[in-house]
């Protein structure tokens, strides 16, 4: 009977593409891959590591799984990801219970790990984050109608908040033709929404061709046959260039949505997290962004409370909120992480300041979100289905507005069967909050 395991994957979609390539590499092994937790032999926990929140939820995770394994019902845990290459020292000596520790260099080893783990022996293993592999075949943990595409590894912006660099290393691209036999591959599968991803997607290409190649890599992909969607997430404001932006316009494939994390808005903060521009710079390039891509939805996120932030700081802030009127937006509270710049700055912002900042932010953007949703009544949206829920009756799926997992859903009632991944026209007849409701069009 084969070896059952299953995979946790937490954080963001570009760990959970190296988790789908372990995922690859575990299944061509004869291990049966296992989507209920409950039932698995090994479980793996591809943990994030990137800011306290999902450092306690990553920790918290692997505690309970190490639980179930003193109980018997798991044999092996396996620790990969962000937090094990973050803390490597850390886990190995405070969480004994861990079988497998990985550093991300060493993905490409999770089945002899797995192997050995099973065999009684610890495994413990790191290298240079430069060994992580890019280019290799996935297994995909999501939806089979969509997939994310990583461009890049490791980032070289060095924002002083961020530990991502200690984490993931220097910035570094894959080649074209490896992305887009990635694409015509899960195309051929059946996968027709693209979503491209890297911590910096818009330097795409400037470390191996010398220039920001991202407009190029859109157009080929378009040329893809069977995908129908391209989705550009992760964008760097200065390198959001007029080539980039006459490509989204231009390319029907391409969905009329970015998404620009801004961070802030004062300069004086920009200036202190390592960023660049001020607020009336970030105003001026969301105006050129709406006026070359007509119909364009933007997201972006914010930081409060980040060290020396004063009121007049925060109130920059919350005035571009209400100028631009982004469609999407997040707002987080600065979370202090060792081993950054940032951590040792003084004026640190008391945890109560922070949290009634980023409440400020987005009772704010409640507002403007619903106010937009409303705006949207009598328009015929394409809609992809992402499932029917039982209890309403109604199919639930995304507009092109509506990034997987983190934006709106759109509801809709529809006299036909469907099924998940089929794209379709609704009428929107009224709105939610945030969510959309509407009916198929006939």
């Amino acid at each position: 009977m084969a070896i059952k395991v299953g995979m946790v994957s937490l954080g963001c979609s570009k760990n959970q593409v190296d988790g789908e390539i372990m995922l690859s590499l575990i299944q061509r092994e004869g291990y049966e891959l296992c989507g209920d937790a409950a039932q698995c032999d090994v479980i793996i926990i591809n943990t994030c590591g990137f800011i306290e929140d999902a450092k306690r939820e990553s920790i918290e995770t692997i505690l309970e799984f190490c639980e179930q394994k003193r109980q018997g019902q798991v044999k092996a845990v396996v620790v990969t990801g962000c937090l094990a290459e973050r803390y490597q020292r850390e886990i190995v000596s405070e969480i004994p219970e861990a079988d497998v520790i990985l550093g991300i260099g060493r993905n490409t080893d999770i089945v002899a790990a797995i192997d050995q783990a099973l065999q009684g022996q610890r495994v413990v293993e790191f290298s240079p984050k430069d060994d992580l592999i890019m280019d290799a075949d996935r297994v995909l943990a999501n939806a089979p109608f969509f997939a994310y595409i990583k461009l890049a590894d490791g980032c070289d912006n060095r924002c002083t908040y961020c530990a991502i660099p200690n984490i993931r290393g220097r910035f570094r691209s894959r080649k074209m033709e490896n992305i887009l036999e990635e694409v015509r591959r899960f195309a051929a599968q059946g996968v027709t929404e693209i979503n491209l991803v890297a911590q910096d997607t818009s330097r795409y290409g400037e470390d191996l061709y010398g220039k920001l190649m991202l407009p190029e890599l859109i157009r080929e992909v378009c040329k893809v046959d069977g995908v129908h969607w391209v989705r550009i997430l992760y964008c760097y404001p200065q390198r959001i260039t007029d080539e980039l932006l006459e490509v989204m316009a231009a390319e029907p494939k391409v969905v009329k949505y970015m998404d620009v994390p801004l961070q802030h808005a004062s300069g004086r903060v920009l200036q202190a997290m390592n960023r660049r521009g001020d607020k009336q710079y970030l105003l001026e390039l969301m105006q050129k962004i709406r006026a070359k891509v007509p119909g364009i939805v933007l997201r972006t996120t914010f930081i409060t409370g980040f060290p020396g932030e004063t009121e007049e700081d925060f109130a920059e802030l919350t005035d571009l909120v209400k100028q631009v009127r982004f469609e999407r937006l997040g707002c987080f509270t600065y979370s202090l992480e060792d081993g950054t710049p940032a951590f040792d700055m003084p004026g640190q912002i008391d945890e109560e300041t922070k949290r009634r900042r980023a409440e400020i932010v987005m009772s704010e953007q409640l507002l403007i979100a619903e106010e937009f949703a409303r705006s949207l009544i009598g328009r015929e949206l394409e809609v992809v289905i992402e499932g029917l829920d039982e209890q309403s009756g109604l199919y639930f799926g995304r507009s092109y507005m509506d990034a997987p997992d983190i934006d709106t859903r759109v509801w809709f009632d529809s006299p036909y069967e469907h099924e998940a991944g089929e794209y379709v026209l609704v009428s929107i007849t009224d709105s939610q909050g945030y969510d959309l409701l509407g009916e198929e069009t006939e």
